[in-house]
């Protein structure tokens, strides 16, 4: 094995290549199938926009993020990995390592892989920050409550800040891109147990709000109940899934830089593959299903039929969702 100054993870055998045909393949694969999810995306955001209505400002907010996720995963797979770094597997190296100028297509192909796992958590932030704002407002009609928008960009803003914080160690030199990937391996694996624990309680009470709103007001709400679900447990599948695979990346990495001080013998060819393959999948199918479930609009739907109607229902106090939220979402 070749090792140069600042612990570099290179390739395990000089014959071994520093990207596989089966590699390139894969990546052309999910780059093109991340590629047509953003021109989806694109087209369905374009066609919100020219709508109009009430909901029309969250429902584009999560069309942009779709947007914004499957861009840069599009860029990050379709961008050849040796443009990035000189090996498929990832690299351990510091920066400004002198001999190793690679360093900084390493720390930029970890901030862009970061940055659309970002933007796809913000998709179910939203989610449950309009869930936990309609839910306070049911249950808790008399309580000041935030703006759900402003939550949100707080919590995302939160997460931009620890990620720079992540850069700057990095370019401070307290760790090496190792270092990057353990730390966003580990703020993944909570976000991702957060979600699972919030959207479990959030999906049960907004059901009992909509079987009870459609008794009070003696409409079904059956379509809108089965929508929750179905955001329930994709989003759980997804979450458990992303949790599972980031904490079992902290483990290996924990246990091997303890062992070694490096984590080269942990990024094998066959182990990160199977790491992209399974973390990849599951962000193309849970983004393919948002867009299904946001393109039947049903949160004009939901809200049109959970809407007290004077002169026909009995009046829920304070029951009437704020312009811009969906019942649904």
């Amino acid at each position: 094995m070749r090792e140069g100054v600042g612990r570099i993870l290179v390739i395990d055998d000089a014959a071994t290549p520093a990207e596989t045909e089966f590699e390139r393949f894969v990546d052309a694969i999910m780059g093109i199938a991340f590629f047509i999810t953003a021109v989806f995306a694109a087209k369905r955001m374009t066609w919100t926009r020219q709508q109009g209505g009430a909901e029309t400002t969250v429902v584009t907010a999560f069309y942009s993020l779709i947007l914004l996720t499957s861009v840069l995963r599009a860029i990050f797979f379709l961008i050849p990995a040796t443009v990035w770094v000189p090996s498929y597997v990832p690299v351990a190296v510091f920066a400004w390592d002198p001999d190793y100028p690679s360093w900084i297509g390493a720390a930029l192909s970890e901030f862009v892989l970061m940055s659309g796992s970002l933007a796809l958590f913000s998709i179910f932030i939203l989610i449950l920050v309009y869930w936990a704002d309609i839910l306070k407002k049911y249950f808790h009609p008399a309580s000041r409550r935030s703006i759900p928008m402003v939550t949100f960009l707080g919590l995302v803003a939160l997460l931009v800040v620890l990620e720079l914080i992540n850069t700057g160690c990095f370019l401070f030199g307290l760790y090496t891109t190792e270092g990057m990937i353990l730390f966003n391996s580990v703020m993944l694996a909570v976000v991702s147990i957060i979600c699972v624990c919030e959207i479990t309680i959030f999906s049960h009470r907004f059901r009992t709000v909509l079987k009870t709103l459609g008794a009070i007001n003696q409409v079904s709400t059956d379509s809108q109940v089965k929508r929750i679900r179905w955001i329930t447990v994709t989003g759980n599948l997804f979450f458990f899934t992303r949790a599972f695979l980031e904490t079992v990346l902290c483990i290996y990495l924990v246990l091997w830089w303890k062992d070694e001080r490096t984590v080269a013998r942990t990024f094998t060819h066959f182990w990160w593959d199977t790491y992209v393959m399974t973390k990849s999948f599951s962000e193309i199918t849970i983004l393919s299903l948002m867009l299904y479930i946001l393109q039947s609009r049903f949160a004009g739907a939901a809200v049109a039929a959970t809407r007290p109607s004077p002169a026909e229902y009995v009046s829920v106090p304070n029951a009437e969702p704020e312009k811009g939220a969906s019942l649904d979402v």
